[in-house]
C-alpha cells in the first residue's frame, strides 16, 4: 500500500471528509542510531557530471527512492521509460534547480542534528509502542514538492523544503506564513507527525466534526511533543513564543468562543477551515490568533486527558474523541 503525505494534503483531507520496500540494500534501521541516506547528494552528482556510476546507484542500489521521485513526486514519466535517465537529468538541469541542489548541499553538509533527533524520537516511540517499525530514511531534493514522503517502510525528507524562512527562492513560490514552517528545526517534528498520521489515521465517519479533527491532530502533536521533549505544545507545532503565550493567556476564552458559537460539533467545511487550515492568522477575540488554533486546543484537551491515562500507545490507538473529551475534565474548575 502506498501512502504519500504532505502537510497540506493531510490538513485539507481533514476539511472534507511504512512495511517492505526494496532499495537494493538492507532497509532495516537500527533505532538506537538512525542514519539518513544522502540520496540528494547522489542525485546532485548525477545531474552535475552525468556520471554513469551515480545513475547506476540511483536505479539499482536505490531503485525505490528513484521510482518514487520520478513517478510520484516529479511525475516526469516511469522508471521503465528508455529515456528516463536523460529526462531526469534535464529536469534538474533547470537553472533554478541547479542552484537549489547546490544550496541544499551547502546548507546541509551533514544531517547530524536531524539524525540525533530522529534517533531520540524513535527510541522513545519504540519504548512506548514496541511494535513500531523504524522506516528507512533518506534525504532528497523534490523541486519544492512534498516536504515528507511516506511510501511503505520508506520515509523521504525533502531538504529543499527546509532551507529557512528567509531563503531567497522561497519568495518566488510561497507566502511568508508558509515559509515560517520551512526551517531546519521543523524536519524532525514533521517526520514524526507525518509518520504517526500515516500509522494512526483519522477514523472518518458520517458524524465526524470539528472536535474529532481537533483532538486527532492534537493527539498527534501531543505525542510528538512527548517524543522529542518540547516544553509545550506551541513549540512542538512551531509557534513563536509570542503565539504560544497568546494561546496560553487566552485558553479559556478560546474554548468559550468555540462552545458559545456552537462550533464544537460543526461539520461545515468553512468552520473547520477556520480552526484547522494553515493561514497567516485568524481573527478571534478581537485579535490575531495563530493559525491551526484548533490543533493547539485539541492538544490541550489531550494533555488534560493524559493526566489520568499515561500510556502513549493507548492514546494513539483510542479514537473515540467524544468519550475522551468527556473524561478529560478539560478546564474544569
Amino acid at each position: 500500500m502506498k501512502l504519500r503525505i504532505s502537510l497540506l494534503i493531510i490538513l485539507m483531507s481533514m476539511l472534507f471528509t511504512s512495511c517492505g520496500i526494496s532499495t537494493g540494500k538492507g532497509t532495516e534501521q537500527k533505532e538506537e542510531e538512525i542514519s539518513v541516506l544522502r540520496y540528494d547528494k547522489l542525485l546532485s552528482e548525477y545531474v552535475r557530471s552525468n556520471s554513469f556510476s551515480a545513475m547506476q546507484k540511483l536505479t539499482m542500489d536505490y531503485r525505490m527512492p528513484t521510482k518514487i521521485l520520478i513517478e510520484d513526486v516529479l511525475s516526469i514519466g516511469t522508471v521503465k521509460d528508455d529515456t528516463i535517465s536523460q529526462r531526469l537529468q534535464k529536469f534538474y538541469s533547470d537553472t533554478t534547480l541547479v542552484r537549489l541542489l547546490s544550496d541544499v548541499e551547502a546548507k546541509y553538509p551533514n544531517l547530524d542534528e536531524v539524525e540525533k533527533g530522529l534517533s531520540k524520537g524513535f527510541r522513545k516511540l519504540k519504548k512506548e509502542v514496541p511494535d513500531t517499525k523504524v522506516p528507512f530514511i533518506y534525504s532528497q531534493v523534490s523541486a519544492f514538492n512534498e516536504s515528507i514522503i511516506l511510501v511503505d517502510s520508506l520515509l523521504g525528507i525533502s531538504l529543499d523544503k527546509y532551507m529557512g524562512e528567509d531563503y531567497p527562492l522561497y519568495k518566488r513560490f510561497y507566502y511568508d506564513y508558509q515559509c515560517r514552517s520551512m526551517r531546519p528545526e521543523r524536519i524532525v517534528p514533521d517526520c514524526f507527525a507525518f509518520y504517526l498520521l500515516s500509522r494512526y489515521g483519522m477514523n472518518y465517519h458520517e458524524g465526524t466534526c470539528l472536535i474529532d479533527l481537533m483532538m486527532h491532530t492534537g493527539k498527534i502533536n501531543y505525542v510528538v511533543q512527548n517524543l522529542l521533549g518540547y516544553s509545550d505544545i506551541g513549540e512542538a507545532m512551531g509557534y513563536s513564543k509570542e503565539e504560544s503565550d497568546w494561546c496560553k493567556d487566552n485558553e479559556k476564552e478560546i474554548w468559550n468562543y468555540i462552545c458559545t458559537n456552537d462550533h464544537l460539533h460543526a461539520r461545515d467545511p468553512m468552520v473547520i477551515r477556520y480552526y484547522m487550515k494553515p493561514a497567516p492568522a485568524v481573527d478571534m477575540l478581537g485579535a490575531q490568533a495563530p493559525a491551526l488554533i484548533g490543533t493547539w486546543m485539541g492538544a490541550r484537551i489531550i494533555a488534560s486527558y493524559m493526566k489520568k491515562h499515561k500510556k502513549l500507545k493507548d492514546l494513539l490507538e483510542f479514537t473515540d474523541y467524544h468519550e475522551m473529551l468527556s473524561e478529560s475534565n478539560y478546564l474544569a474548575s
